[in-house]
């Protein structure tokens, strides 16, 4: 039988007294809850959606989901990313479908209508009968490509459909908070890893990331970090948990295992990024399809003053390859188990290991209820 998608799906969620229960079920396995989320959570968000390294030069074109819409990002001449709808203003046609290169317009396929990397109209052939005739009251310049709002991090391309979003550097200042001298430009990337297709909830890879309690029993053969040397971390809508080393406790870490001092920070809802001491970062970027389905890619950053070797190079991406299955084979199994009707009071939260993962369940439930409440 359908579960009824209303706001008493959160009251046990939102109960204020003893154990914290956590999102119920239905939150990661329905489709009603998943398209709730495209229109008041990723379609009102600053929202992680590509990496600028992979669009380096001008005519550089991707496209990307977000909130359930197509949108286009392209590099232009002057080398700033631009982010649009991705439809014609013509008879709304998707223009790109692929990432690749336009040449120095974006042009639709249906009946040649052309824009420049700036989203400015420019051609429309034949509209209005001759070659370059235009109907009476139409300009070119009224019928550009639909811009949405887009800001660039570092290497990291985020987008809002949201024509009233916040300031991003707003959005950014709670994980720069954390950060401290610790300055993301010195770092480039030097390897991508691409996972493909994970069979989970995007939310349950975010909260896996978050939480630090499962590091030493699901990452015991790929880790060197002690449970109790973890803490949370909770700033705003920055949310994490970090590991502090000891000089003796690196010495002695496994060979061919993590075992630095070790920052996991998220900006809600989808950007991840880890900082491991003393030159190393990771961000993985979670694609969203469906509500059981995830796509992720991993980019590994080195310092600018590290020398790493291609041996080297290849042994950090054996390492978080390991992490990741390992953390994949875990989400898949927590998505399975949302299907469970023991699931529909979402399981307890640990008061001193999973606060962050709290916080992050409460931000969805504060987007998702405008929609549970009609």
């Amino acid at each position: 039988m359908r579960q009824v998608l209303d706001a008493s799906i959160l009251k046990d969620f939102e109960n204020p007294f003893g154990l914290k229960h956590g999102l119920p079920g239905v939150a990661y396995v329905s489709d009603e809850f998943w398209r709730y989320e495209n229109d008041n959570l990723f379609g009102r968000h600053w929202v992680f959606v590509a990496f600028a390294h992979q669009l380096a030069d001008s005519g550089d074109v991707a496209p990307v989901s977000v909130g359930g819409q197509s949108v286009l990002l392209v590099r232009d001449e002057a080398n700033e990313i631009n982010a649009f709808y991705n439809v014609c203003r013509h008879r709304n046609l998707q223009l790109i479908d692929e990432t690749g290169n336009c040449g120095r317009l974006i042009r639709c396929p249906y009946h040649s209508w052309s824009y420049d990397l700036c989203g400015n109209l420019k051609n429309a052939p034949y509209f209005g009968g001759e070659a370059n005739a235009l109907p009476p009251d139409f300009e070119l310049e009224d019928h550009g490509l639909m811009p949405v709002k887009c800001a660039v991090w570092h290497d990291w391309v985020f987008v809002n459909l949201d024509a009233e979003a916040p300031d991003f550097e707003n959005f950014l200042q709670p994980i720069l908070n954390q950060l401290g001298d610790n300055d993301v430009a010195d770092y480039l990337p030097v390897a991508t890893i691409e996972f493909g297709e994970v069979k989970s909830n995007w939310k349950l890879l975010m909260e896996n990331f978050i939480e630090p309690y499962h590091v030493q029993f699901v990452h015991k053969a790929t880790t060197s970090q002690p449970l109790q040397d973890h803490y949370p971390i909770i700033d705003k809508h920055c949310l994490g948990s970090a590991v502090d080393l000891s000089e003796d406790q690196v010495a002695s870490a496994g060979e061919g295992t993590l075992g630095v001092t070790s920052h996991y920070l998220t900006l809600f809802p989808n950007f991840v990024l880890g900082t491991y001491q003393p030159d190393q970062l990771g961000v993985h970027l979670n694609i969203p399809l469906s509500a059981g389905v995830t796509v992720q890619r991993r980019v590994i950053y080195a310092h600018k003053d590290a020398v790493y070797s291609e041996q080297k190079i290849q042994q950090i991406k054996d390492l978080w390859h390991s992490v990741h299955l390992e953390d994949h084979a875990i989400c898949e199994r927590l998505q399975a188990g949302r299907h469970s009707a023991m699931a529909a009071q979402g399981g307890v939260l640990s008061p001193h290991w999973e606060t962050s993962v709290r916080v992050f369940q409460e931000l969805v439930a504060a987007a998702i209820r405008p929609s549970l409440q009609k």
